[in-house]
């Protein structure tokens, strides 16, 4: 465990086998994930400032919520929007603030935050997040638990990008086992939802991303006998999710330069954008109630 100078905090690193990850205390995300030399995701250095959510987690809630305004338990309560270009308030509000180390070995971290109430979001909720590495891979485990004294709003993502391995994405097979896509408008927010079946958006058979620009929330998720959906880029890794995680956000970063099908955001969500405003996935945590979700990466490069 590295010193703090770094902009992402704390640089808690994580081995097993060939396998290597580094988590970080700013956000409690993952900096980077690697097979030997080879990496697993389209991380970011020690020395840079976390760009386009790379590996970050979000909560409490993922993607966006429209004009940063929401009604819950009788108030309307209001956001920042900082995502103002669009006028949204984006990905929750933990993935800037220090989280703390509970527990590290070798091929395991743990860290969690306190997020104390503010204008937007009066409520108390504790955060445990952890990482692990095994011989199967990398798994992220969240929990959330309600600290406070009434009923709150809530709902979690991650952010990893998978990496193309220095080419591009386009080149490589994709495999989403979903049925349904949403359909958003310009500002992101999804307005409808549609059967992938017939259109470019139809990935539940492997075929090469190509030209196609993705930036799309994904449901209707087949699952294996463990209940787990898998996503799989090019024979380069598998992202999977436990059934706590209905939505996937898919994004090709093409408008992102620093990431632009340098390789694929597989986001796991356990609701659907703007849910906060929609209700679509949408979780109510009761005063003392506690939330797991888990996802994880099988690296699938040759060992």
């Amino acid at each position: 465990m590295q010193g703090t100078t770094s902009p992402s905090g704390l640089q808690i690193e994580l081995a097993h086998g060939d396998q290597t990850a580094v988590v970080v205390g700013v956000g409690g995300g993952l900096r980077g994930y690697w097979v030997g030399d080879e990496p697993v995701l389209d991380g970011y250095g020690d020395d840079e400032l976390c760009s386009s959510g790379r590996g970050q987690l979000l909560a409490p809630w993922p993607n966006r919520v429209q004009d940063g305004s929401y009604e819950f338990g009788g108030r309307t309560l209001q956001l920042a929007l900082d995502e103002p270009e669009r006028q949204n308030a984006i990905h929750g509000l933990v993935r800037w603030v220090e989280w703390a180390v509970e527990t590290h070995d070798a091929s395991r971290a743990v860290l969690q935050h306190r997020l104390h109430p503010s204008p937007g979001y009066p409520f108390t909720l504790d955060l445990r997040v952890e990482y692990s590495l095994d011989d199967d891979g990398l798994t992220a485990r969240i929990e959330a638990r309600n600290a406070g004294t009434e009923a709150c709003p809530y709902g979690v993502g991650f952010h990893p990008y998978l990496s193309a391995g220095g080419g591009l994405a386009d080149e490589l097979e994709l495999t989403v086992p979903a049925g349904t896509a949403l359909v958003s408008d310009e500002r992101s927010i999804p307005f409808d939802s549609k059967p992938v079946e017939g259109t470019e958006l139809d990935f539940r058979a492997a075929k090469p991303i190509g030209a196609v620009q993705l930036d799309h929330c994904f449901t209707d998720l087949a699952r294996d006998a463990d209940g787990r959906a898998r996503v799989e880029l090019g024979g380069r890794a598998a992202l999977w999710v436990d059934e706590s995680y209905p939505y996937l956000m898919v994004f090709t970063g093409d408008a992102l330069p620093d990431v632009a099908r340098r390789g694929l955001a597989v986001e796991p969500m356990t609701c659907a954008p703007n849910a906060f405003r929609s209700g679509d996935g949408l979780i109510r945590l009761e005063a003392g109630q506690a939330h797991v979700a888990t996802w994880g990466i099988a690296p699938l490069i040759a060992r």
